[in-house]
């Protein structure tokens, strides 16, 4: 019987309780798989005996390969999540190099012998690859807990706002059961819920436009990022380069012009993402009835796509084809951009509602689409916005601005969306707003603004 080498069993032991640990640690064994945490917590235990045993019986079997079948067990069993496939990137090739060495070590050894560098230079690269993806496995168990942890707590966030709503509505609910006891406190109460109906339904598009920011905001913001992580990245190689004695000036000078336009995509995407969130602010402030000279082209880009994206947050499968025609040169106007940016928000979402329920009929070769467009016509800045929906009948065209009056399902509208719109286009800012519809195969909203 072989004596046994106990700096194998050391090794072995102590290599298996460092990357166990961290293998629990990536895979989050702990909180997710307690039966398989228990497992490779004490794992070094059978590899400590599995050595001694080998080496009793006079084999030479790297402790390497049943680290990493050990390993590769614990990424089958954590199938599905993210961190498991970069452990199964980093630890199967290395199994596989390991288990060629052994299989030539036990079956050729002669030849095993021969070519013993080759060998070890296998498996010198091997456990490179495996510490490189090992630690780039770690980094990205760590961002993706950032990012579940994030999700956790928007979800209590949400949680706890539905759970004030749903009390806020039982209580307005009581107080709508009392207000019935008498004809006269019934009279007083539709006229203050006539009133609060009208200031609701100008505050109304902020929450439409939540979805579609938060799909606009992403974007910028993943750029943000992106160019940041690659401008860390060139400053490490321009450290390197630096501390080296013959270190390549044009070398260095193109790293530096590398980090000067990544600082400049910077600049321009946090600008875009601070021109979105600025224009959030600007909407959810209630009006000051002060006039700005504003760039009409701008705002009717904006709120064309993110009524679009927040119609798209609320129905996955809808999808439409949406463009501007935008006039150039275009002057700028004098008006209350709150207020006018209301306008543009009811009447695109109008659009969008009316090509998605004719989506919906299924028509054969039918595209949504939804065109705004801008000119000056002499004295004048006028605003379409086109839709290839159903259309109306004349009979409601009438009505199209009448207040409390909607052609939508009960509880999908409130009727004074475009009763509101024309009040601001009109009395507000001394313009006109009319509509040109064909039934069956679309709407023209024009918005006639005077220039002085």
């Amino acid at each position: 019987m072989s004596k046994i080498d106990f700096s194998d069993v050391v090794v072995a032991t102590s290599t298996m309780a460092v990357v166990m640990g961290l293998v629990t640690k990536i895979l989050e064994t702990k909180t997710r798989d307690h039966k398989l945490h228990t497992i490779l917590n004490f794992a070094w235990l059978g590899i400590m005996l599995l050595t001694m045993l080998i080496n009793m019986l006079g084999y030479e079997v790297s402790y390497s390969t049943i680290i990493c079948l050990t390993v590769l067990y614990a990424v089958q069993r954590s199938k599905g999540f993210p961190p498991a496939r970069m452990l199964s990137i980093a630890f199967v090739p290395a199994t596989i190099v390991y288990l060629i060495n052994d299989t030539f070590l036990q079956l050729t050894p002669n030849f095993f012998k021969d070519n013993r560098d080759y060998f070890d230079t296998a498996r010198g690269f091997a456990f490179m690859w495996v510490l490189g993806f090992t630690i780039y496995a770690q980094r990205q168990a760590k961002r993706d807990k950032v990012v579940r942890d994030k999700a956790e707590e928007e979800r209590r966030i949400i949680e706890a706002k539905k759970q004030e709503l749903e009390y806020q509505v039982a209580e307005r609910t009581a107080e709508l059961r009392k207000q019935k006891e008498s004809l006269e406190e019934a009279l007083e109460e539709l006229k203050t819920t006539q009133n609060q109906l009208i200031q609701a339904e100008k505050m109304a598009s902020l929450g439409e436009l939540t979805a579609g920011i938060a799909h606009e905001i992403q974007n910028p913001l993943n750029f943000v990022n992106n160019f940041s992580e690659v401008s860390v990245e060139l400053c490490q190689e321009l450290q390197e380069e630096l501390d080296r004695e013959d270190f390549d000036k044009t070398y260095i000078a193109e790293i530096l012009n590398d980090i000067s336009q990544n600082q400049q995509k910077i600049t321009h995407h946090g600008q875009r993402a601070a021109s979105i969130v600025r224009g959030m602010l600007q909407h959810s402030r209630a009006s000051n009835g002060q006039k700005e000279l504003t760039d009409i082209n701008a705002l009717a880009d904006e709120y064309l796509r993110l009524s679009y994206h927040g119609l798209r947050a609320k129905d996955k499968t809808f999808n439409a084809d949406f463009k501007t025609d935008l006039a150039v040169d275009l002057p700028k106007i004098e008006l209350i951009p709150q207020d006018f940016g209301r306008v543009l928000l009811n009447i695109i979402n109008n659009a969008f509602y009316a090509v998605q329920q004719k989506a919906k009929i299924g028509i054969e070769g039918y595209k949504p689409s939804v065109v705004v467009s801008t000119a000056k016509i002499e004295d004048e800045i006028v605003v379409k916005i086109i839709d290839n929906g159903g259309g109306m009948p004349e009979s409601i065209k009438t009505k199209i601005f009448q207040p409390f009056f909607t052609t939508k399902p009960t509880g999908q509208g409130t009727g004074l969306g475009l009763s509101l719109s024309y009040d601001i286009v009109t009395k507000g800012h001394g313009g006109t707003l009319e509509v040109e519809s064909i039934e069956g195969e679309g709407t023209n909203f024009i918005i006639t603004l005077p220039l002085k």
